[in-house]
């Protein structure tokens, strides 16, 4: 009984010590962002180059393929020869789908392209199109996709 109370004077207390902490002045700060960080988005080209981009698999060619290679592995012998055969289609089926995606799915270009910053410094952008970008362009950095500007 004697913890319960002081357990509970704990409490009140931390929360009185706690809500003094906490601001009462609602009011919005102005904060002003004029030409802060402005040349940040803004550079010229340096240079343009033409990188070669892995197709890669989604893993559905491995799935359909294993589920295909299992129903016909499943159509041979019985007992465990039937488990074995059901197994080595699945697997085999996997990697023959993987292998069919993966052969859809061509290299795409990518052009990496290296802009110095108006406020010095480098960056690297990958972009799947340099549409009217020439090196010495002036160009603009917008969500890490560059225009001329």
């Amino acid at each position: 009984m004697n913890l319960t109370k002081t357990l509970a004077a704990l409490m009140i207390a931390g929360t009185a010590v706690l809500s003094g902490c906490a601001s009462t002045n609602n009011a919005p700060q102005q904060v002003s962002y004029q030409n802060q960080n402005e040349s940040a988005s803004y550079g010229t080209i340096e240079s343009i180059q033409i990188k070669q981009a892995k197709a890669g698999t989604s893993g559905a060619g491995a799935v359909a393929g294993g589920l295909v290679g299992a129903l016909l592995g499943n159509q041979v012998g019985s007992g465990s020869g039937r488990a074995a055969a059901t197994v080595a289609g699945a697997v085999g089926g996997a990697v023959v789908g993987n292998t069919v995606e993966g052969n859809r799915n061509e290299a795409k270009e990518e052009y990496q392209i290296s802009v110095r910053m108006d406020n010095g410094d480098y960056r690297l952008v990958n972009q799947d199109s340099v549409y009217d970008l020439r090196v010495g362009n002036r160009v603009r950095l917008v969500d890490g996709r560059l225009y001329r500007y």
